[in-house]
């Protein structure tokens, strides 16, 4: 069975009620899909068997990140309560199996066992103004195109969307690359030139104290312009040269740490089109600003599927972190209670305003702090709703007690997250094999710090073996 029969069927394995609205290959919108906010104005939780029902209900947050994600504490042992119908377990290992895997070959990152905040493998200039995230995908990525830079004989590397320019910085200046960043935001390659000239500053007093720690010859800072990046018409500017390369015709490597939407797109397309392009490394994110269509499908086998669509609604169903939630849930915090406040809120909403279907509500703060009904009041003030309509107290201190309910349901849609995710990179690594390249996907950032850790690497040659080094922890 191919990767999205499979994942289609496990659709209708979770929401079997609903499997008439799936079964139509048709273009559909977001009416036709499930979202937890109307958990009860849809009485969601009676969409799913009784048996999943009983298996789930009374399940503690922790038990669902053990039981249901498969994501126990270290250590701890996975012990059913109770015999699972055998098709959640079904729908539990299938999920796991199809996705691809994003686990790297480690485990915690060794560049923060020391420091949690400061990673031991960057000098402490190239960690200014720089998160903890950050820092590992910057190191990450980066080393892995110096890797592939060495192999396809890169001369010049695109940053494309490159905003504060911390990879660009790393790359020229740590690691000898002739960077050359595009980023559409004034603003942002203004900052990011300044950047450059303080990290010139730290790097050149550091020399000076230390000079067998910083390697000492010419530097080149990043070559930062402000450009947009169509998806669909090609950059000029992508292409040009830079002067300081010496070459008259430059072998490019395109990459692009967390693209957002279509810029993911755009660097295959450039890939793809342009023969001064040799080589890519490009790590996608908010899949749900995809153009549909236009930016998915890209390639003919999934474009020859029936019912390939991917609503927005399950694009940005693939953003969400799974490790990040599971390990939300194994802590039991009182933030878990958002969802069901939302939903409750979603009640209310209807009640006042039937037409009016999951509005956007911008983050209230502090929620864990607040009653349900100072939520549903603060919540209706964003929406342009009278804060102070009657509440009936009693209807949402009942919404409030299946607070564990909602959170199991929300559980097992994040479950599938995965899966649509796979379907995306799937579709782009096909693509790029049907025009004759040669692609891998490789997970390189630990999934706890930066959920969209799976890189789409190609070249136009062959690196056969030399693919799997590429995602090694350099020692």
């Amino acid at each position: 069975m191919c990767h999205y029969a499979r994942l289609q069927t496990i659709f209708w394995r979770l929401f079997p009620r609903r499997q008439d609205r799936w079964s139509c290959h048709q273009t559909y919108g977001d009416q036709s899909l499930i979202h937890w906010q109307e958990f009860f104005t849809d009485s969601l939780w009676g969409t799913l068997p009784s048996s999943w029902q009983e298996a789930l209900d009374g399940l503690t947050p922790p038990q669902l990140a053990t039981l249901l994600l498969g994501m126990p504490r270290e250590g701890e042992e996975i012990r059913y309560r109770s015999v699972w119908p055998l098709t959640l377990l079904a729908l539990k290992s299938t999920a796991c199996a199809l996705a691809f895997t994003r686990t790297p070959g480690f485990q915690t990152p060794s560049e923060f066992l020391e420091n949690p905040s400061q990673s031991s493998r960057l000098m402490a200039p190239f960690r200014k103004h720089v998160k903890p995230k950050k820092q590992h995908e910057i190191r990450r990525l980066g080393e892995l195109v110096k890797k592939l830079s060495d192999l396809t004989g890169c001369t010049q590397v695109v940053d494309v969307g490159s905003g504060q320019g911390h990879l660009s910085r790393f790359m020229s200046l740590g690691l000898g690359l002739m960077v050359k960043s595009l980023e559409g935001n004034q603003r942002l390659v203004s900052r990011a030139q300044r950047l450059d000239q303080e990290l010139l500053q730290a790097l050149n007093k550091m020399e000076k104290r230390h000079p067998k720690v910083v390697q000492r010859g010419p530097r080149h800072s990043p070559h930062h312009v402000v450009q947009w990046v169509s998806p669909t018409a090609l950059c000029e500017e992508l292409l040009l040269p830079l002067e300081t390369s010496g070459q008259g015709s430059a072998r490019l490597l395109l990459t692009g740490l967390h693209a957002c939407g279509d810029l993911s797109v755009a660097l295959l397309r450039h890939f793809c089109c342009c023969s001064e392009v040799v080589a890519l490394a490009s790590v996608g994110c908010c899949y749900m600003k995809l153009s549909d269509p236009g930016s998915y499908p890209l390639s003919q086998w999934v474009a020859g599927l029936p019912g390939h669509e991917l609503p927005y609604r399950l694009r940005e169903g693939a953003c969400h972190a799974l490790e990040d939630y599971a390990e939300r849930l194994q802590n039991a915090g009182p933030g878990l209670q958002t969802h069901c406040f939302r939903a409750a809120l979603e009640t209310v909403i209807r009640h006042v305003c039937p037409e009016l279907r999951r509005p956007g509500v911008q983050g209230i703060p502090r929620v864990h702090e607040l009653k349900i009904e100072e939520y549903v009041q603060q919540g209706l003030q964003r929406v342009g709703l009278d804060p102070q309509l009657p509440l009936d107290l009693a209807a949402l201190r009942a919404q409030q007690a299946q607070e564990n309910r909602v959170v199991a349901f929300f559980s097992l849609a994040l479950m599938l997250a995965p899966l649509v995710e796979t379907l995306i990179l799937l579709d782009r690594l096909l693509y790029l094999e049907e025009q004759g390249f040669y692609a891998e996907l490789l997970p390189i950032f630990s999934p706890e710090l930066s959920p969209r850790n799976l890189v789409l690497v190609a070249t136009k040659t062959p690196l056969g073996q030399a693919f799997s080094i590429l995602e090694n922890e350099d020692i």
